[in-house]
């Protein structure tokens, strides 16, 4: 199956120490990529990168902060300065706050704005501009069910989602005519840190599973298929696309 082995490429996941980002580094890995995880929490990603070592994978840890242009623009370029040359970006790393839309704190709002969609312009842009050298490079962008659908106390997560699902739009608009593939995975309901309090919450999981044609909560490992597609060969003409990973929770009313 070589359209989707990763031998010989490097992958960047973003917020990558637990939860879904670390789910993707270690399915990456398993399909053959060198991995470059990135948190701001340096203990957490450290532990990260030694538990990847520990399965025989070839790790590297990026410590910066995505929500901060400067930054993000000197660690992309450092990296590649030192022959760390990216092929694959993921763009996983996100937050969630909940309330009522009348009540929710500005401050917040704009915390969700900055960690959720300006990280994914902030790190997209950064490592494209080494991409677009090369004629070749692979974007992908954790969008989310709420891309499409919305549920009440989270409309500015949803508002983020949805540019996710543009941005996307937009990177492959622009960059495929050099040679980028950029698309986006939107996971539906999945069983990691940032869901803890709606997973440990039984009125909530029972609905969900009614919800959704599936009957349960993803887990993290079922998102790992979708990544390996398109960050390899198969997806050579993939671009532009939201491929939504939810147990039919989209598909149904």
């Amino acid at each position: 199956m070589d359209l989707f082995q990763l031998h010989g490429k490097c992958a960047l996941i973003t917020g990558s120490s637990q939860g879904i980002g670390f789910a993707l580094a270690r399915g990456l890995a398993q399909a053959g990529a060198s991995i470059v995880l990135n948190g701001r929490d340096a203990a957490k990603l450290e532990q990260a990168k030694s538990d990847l070592e520990g399965e025989g994978f070839s790790v590297s840890a990026a410590a910066f902060d995505v929500t901060n242009h400067t930054q993000v623009r000197e660690a992309i370029d450092q990296l590649e300065a030192q022959g760390t040359s990216i092929d694959i970006l993921v763009n996983n790393a996100g937050m969630q706050h909940r309330g009522p839309l009348e009540s929710f704190e500005a401050d917040a709002f704009e915390k969700l704005l900055q960690t959720n969609i300006a990280s994914v312009f902030h790190v997209g842009q950064a490592v494209a501009r080494h991409m677009i050298p090369r004629s070749a490079g692979k974007i992908i962008n954790i969008a989310s069910v709420q891309t499409a659908l919305a549920r009440p106390g989270i409309a500015p997560y949803t508002a983020t989602k949805g540019a996710v699902g543009n941005l996307t739009k937009g990177m492959a608009t622009d960059w495929a005519k050099h040679g980028l593939q950029c698309n986006a995975i939107a996971p539906g309901y999945f069983d990691t840190p940032l869901n803890a309090a709606l997973v440990a919450d039984p009125e909530f999981s029972a609905w969900l599973e009614k919800r959704t044609p599936a009957g349960r909560w993803g887990n993290v490992e079922e998102l790992v298929g979708a990544a390996i597609f398109l960050s390899s060969a198969a997806s050579s003409f993939v671009n532009g696309h939201t491929l939504y990973v939810d147990g039919g929770i989209t598909a149904s009313l």
